[in-house]
């Protein structure tokens, strides 16, 4: 499937931020933009994050993971925006970068990296009484991921997710190596076919959760389908799962666009928490 020409200006973006967090992550510091930390939590050049806290009292965490099919070619500056606009928004916000396919990550360095990332917390002047985590696109799996990870020896966990967003999120994995969305893009971050590690990284394959789950998706996606949420909000009810899909208007970038209608939809599910 060819990217849009909004996909490929994301490309060119991500790829320029990329070298700049290789150039300039050595030790944390303070970002240039004010009031933004960015802190390391592995020695990989990308095991960080950007921690953005609000002006007053805090109303929990977001941890925000961004997409882009698990490829090297994208990063955490696809969804710098959520996280700011979520900041404004009176929540501690953690936009986190991760290793990816080709560069580093795949299964199951890609999944270790967001376990240590949350795990992260525990160790900084936050309270994680509440932790939620929202992703987009392939960030939508590793957020629902991130709420099961504790169920599997290989992540312990100190740091719990309260609630799950996911944005048009890739929640099957075998159905989409079956459709190949991404152009094989599940395929490359499992390292091949469905088999026994699929159950430690496929949300279809850790039902029901112990969270509540948000699905937020576009109707007209034709880059991950609305399935992927329907089929999964179906699953986790008749598991017994708290799990809801609000279908919007729009395609697959509009849910992780601040001025949608699809985005303040996403905001009213977290102010009702």
């Amino acid at each position: 499937m060819a990217p849009s020409p909004r996909a490929s200006r994301r490309v060119l973006l991500a790829s320029a931020a990329a070298a700049a967090l290789v150039a300039g992550c050595a030790a944390d510091k303070e970002s240039a933009m004010t009031g933004v930390e960015t802190i390391t939590y592995g020695d990989d050049p990308v095991q960080l994050g950007e921690l953005t806290r609000p002006q007053g009292q805090s109303r929990g965490v977001v941890v925000v993971v961004h997409g882009g099919f698990w490829k090297a070619a994208y990063g955490l500056d696809l969804i710098r925006p959520l996280a700011e606009d979520l900041a404004d928004r009176g929540w501690t916000t953690w936009n986190i970068e991760y290793r990816r396919v080709a560069a580093g990550g795949g299964f199951p360095a890609t999944l270790d990296d967001v376990h240590a990332a949350i795990e992260r917390l525990a160790d900084l002047d936050v309270d994680t009484a509440r932790v939620v985590t929202l992703g987009h696109s392939a960030g939508g799996h590793l957020a629902a991921w991130a709420a099961a990870r504790g169920r599997f020896d290989r992540w312990p966990t100190t740091v719990q997710v309260t609630e799950v967003v996911s944005l048009a999120g890739v929640l099957d994995l075998v159905a989409a190596v079956g459709a190949d969305l991404g152009d094989g893009a599940a395929l490359a971050l499992m390292g091949g076919p469905p088999g026994p590690d699929y159950d430690l990284a496929d949300p279809a394959r850790q039902l029901p959760l112990d969270v509540p789950l948000w699905c937020v998706h576009g109707r007209d996606d034709t880059l991950v389908p609305p399935s992927q949420s329907l089929d999964y909000v179906d699953r986790a009810r008749t598991a017994g799962a708290r799990a809801e899909a609000v279908l919007v208007d729009g395609d697959h970038f509009v849910v992780a666009d601040t001025g949608s209608e699809a985005w303040r939809r996403t905001v009213g599910i977290l102010e009702g928490l």
